[in-house]
């Protein structure tokens, strides 16, 4: 018998030949142990086991009996091999067909014992079974007679492969050593991870399912809290240089500003300042909709850094985006003696020069402490960069960056400390997010973070009209937009697919552009953009479409967060239904930034209710907070709010939104930390949270 050990090749494996090899791979499975945690997506539920007497038409069922008769013929008309059977129990007999299954006319002999699990049909020859699952009667059943699993598979990768090197690697889980400390597992009522493996594949029944999920949900939930936990303390444990908040400056300052505060701006600045008056750094997240100020109210938090000697950095994810918060910021500390400088690959600049800097002129402006607020792009935390006193550091679209890009920034922070000795200080850390994420997925991507959200828009700011568009409305759409051209505004137009998709059915980028340039919009411009094309690429598109030497931008959904293009006024989203609803508020949030009216268009060739009522949903609501609470609902929390680009693994079978299970898997983190901070007395946790340290995937 193969003796099979975790670390096993599946091309080692009994009936696993190279073109088998290079399908499990490409589900991610490359080892026999990867098959173990390998989880199905759902169940059949062929448990029930019914007598043929009982049957009747488009029932879902099992039968146990005996074959009678079995035999192949050929269908000329279809050119179908047809394997037909005749089996029956003590009650009666009913006919199976199968199709393009000869093979099975000689694995079943009359007289075999079999269990068939599939849909009753009715037809002019009577009551049948049409390509049922099947297996003979043996000690165990992984096909029919019970919860059968349905795995995540791919195309010429059948469910029943899949179950059968399941269940060939199943003595595995005989060593799977569980971390979880037994009075853990007792508080509250888990599996031991060896029974939770097993259950998870073949369950004994709905309870033992559901038990199973339950502790493997925990296994996928906790390190992430264990994890954010110690990254709070560890941050609370860190010195930071206190930045005194002065009230008459601030004050001042917002007397001036052209425009009054929200309340919910005023709130989230408070929140921010208090936190930078502490000994310990700030670790804050800043969430608001698109136009909802964030802006002023991280320019508040460099007004006190600046008036208290220190010097803020603002890290953006885009070069372009990077040079609009240059402008924006000189704009608003204009008359204030705060520089502003920029540090991207092309651009070193300042903003008491006209002329742009020499690399070591602007890096010796930065370490001299001359530049008070420094903003550029991952060009801040490479080698040569020193600051002065950094103490604010600001991070736009923070999921956009990896944590090492973070830490460098952080790190950089050295500044003269208490009782006048050299200390290695933490800066004061904002996080800043157009993305609204509902409150308790926040708490669970971000609980490391402290919350601040701007939850209402400044008044009267115009509102983008959003409208469903069907498919007989198309033209009239193309002829609003060549209105709009000739107005001189532009236009984003948004596809779900880079390139097309038969399978798929819905619009790529590369046919749109070149549909639209040859035969819609023949006498424009059109820029196409996706993430294929190499960064430097799509910053020189996107600036040619800020400059307006673009009229047209036919994008995925790549389109640069948070890009500031006042003249675009029209938004159209090609297959609309495809996209989650705080998707779509959030393209819709890339128009209607200028004093035009704007306008967002949600193409759509669905008729189905479910996802028109979605699509009402968003042309109904501006509201960003709201939408995404309804997004989670619809839709669970996907990659929309880059949980995975934050670093956390793609989670198996957990949901960030299995709040019983989260709030369980917090509670038990913040217990054996409260005892054991460095988890010295839980050896099998500390190397739990190891590898789950090295599986993150920061980019």
């Amino acid at each position: 018998m193969q003796r099979i050990m975790p670390n096993t090749p599946v091309t080692e494996l009994y009936s696993v030949g190279p073109a088998v090899a290079q399908r499990l791979k490409r589900l991610g499975l490359r080892t026999a142990e990867d098959i173990i945690y390998h989880y199905p997506s759902r169940y059949d539920d062929f448990s029930k086991i019914k007598k043929i007497d009982s049957l009747s038409p488009a029932q879902q069922v099992t039968i146990k009996g005996k074959i009678d008769a079995i035999q192949n013929r050929r269908s000329w008309q279809r050119r179908l091999n047809i394997t037909e059977a005749l089996i029956s129990d003590d009650t009666g007999t009913v006919k199976v067909i199968w199709f393009n299954q000869p093979y099975l006319a000689k694995s079943f002999a009359p007289g075999d014992r079999i269990v068939v699990s599939g849909k009753l049909e009715m037809d002019k020859y009577g009551l049948h079974f049409t390509s049922p699952s099947y297996e003979k009667i043996g000690p165990t059943q992984i096909h029919t007679g019970r919860l059968v699993p349905v795995y995540p598979a791919t195309d010429g990768l059948t469910q029943r492969h899949l179950r059968y090197l399941t269940q060939l690697v199943m003595p595995l889980v005989r060593q799977a050593q569980d971390y979880l400390p037994f009075e853990l597992r007792q508080e509250h009522h888990l599996l031991d991870l060896q029974m939770a493996l097993q259950q998870i594949h073949f369950p004994k029944n709905e309870a033992m399912l559901k038990r199973a999920q339950e502790r493997l949900k925990f296994d996928e939930l906790f390190p992430i809290n264990v994890y954010v936990l110690q990254n709070r303390r560890q941050s609370q444990q860190t010195p930071a240089e206190p930045v005194p908040f002065d009230e008459k400056l601030t004050k001042s300052f917002v007397k001036k500003l052209p425009f009054t505060l929200t309340g919910a701006q005023r709130r989230s600045a408070w929140e921010i300042l208090k936190d930078m008056g502490r000994i310990h750094p700030m670790n804050r997240l800043l969430e608001g909709d698109v136009g909802s100020g964030k802006t002023i109210v991280a320019g508040l938090a460099v007004l006190n850094a600046a008036r208290a000697g220190f010097q803020t950095v603002l890290m953006a994810p885009t070069e372009i985006l990077a040079q609009q918060h240059y402008q924006t910021f000189c704009k608003l500390f204009r008359g204030r003696p705060i520089t502003v400088g920029l540090l991207t690959r092309n651009n070193k600049t300042i903003s008491t020069h006209s002329q742009s800097l020499t690399r070591p002129a602007m890096l010796k402006a930065i370490g001299s402490g001359k530049v008070g607020l420094i903003i550029g792009t991952q060009a801040l935390v490479q080698e040569g960069v020193g600051f002065h006193q950094l103490g604010l550091a600001m991070v736009d679209e923070q999921h956009r960056f990896g944590v090492d890009q973070r830490q460098l920034i952080v790190n950089k922070a050295r500044s003269r400390g208490r009782n006048n000795e050299q200390l290695a200080v933490s800066p004061h850390f904002l996080s800043i997010t157009a993305t609204p994420i509902p409150r308790t997925l926040a708490l669970s991507l971000y609980g490391d973070l402290d919350i601040s959200r701007i939850d209402e828009m400044p008044p009267g700011r115009q509102e983008t009209q959003t409208k469903i568009v069907p498919p007989h409305e198309r033209k009239n759409t193309y002829d609003f937009i060549n209105h709009e051209i000739a107005s001189g505004r532009q236009v984003f137009i948004i596809c779900p697919l880079i390139d097309p998709s038969d399978k798929l059915g819905v619009k790529s980028v590369t046919e749109e552009h070149k549909r639209l340039s040859e035969r819609i919009f023949p006498h424009l411009t059109i820029g196409l953009l996706h993430g294929r094309l190499a960064s430097d690429k799509r910053e020189t598109v996107m600036k040619k479409f800020l400059d307006n030497h673009i009229q047209i931008l036919v994008s995925t959904s790549v389109i640069e967060v948070g890009i500031d293009v006042p003249n675009a006024t029209v938004m159209m989203i090609e297959g609309a239904e495809r996209f989650g609803l705080a998707q779509l508020h959030q393209f819709r949030g890339r128009v209607g930034r200028g004093k035009y009216q704007s306008y967002c268009f949600l193409l759509t060739e669905t008729e189905s209710d479910t996802a028109i009522k979605r699509l009402q949903a968003v042309a109904a609501s501006h509201n960003g907070f709201e939408l995404a609470e309804q997004d989670l609902e619809l839709r669970g929390p996907g990659e929309i709010y880059g949980y995975r680009q934050s670093g956390f693994p793609a989670f198996k079978i957990a949901r960030l939104t299995d709040f019983p299970i989260m709030t369980k898997s917090q509670h038990s983190a913040q217990n054996i930390l409260s005892a054991d901070p460095n988890l010295t007395h839980h050896p099998l946790v500390q190397e739990k949270m190891r590898r789950f340290r090295e599986s993150i995937h920061w980019e």
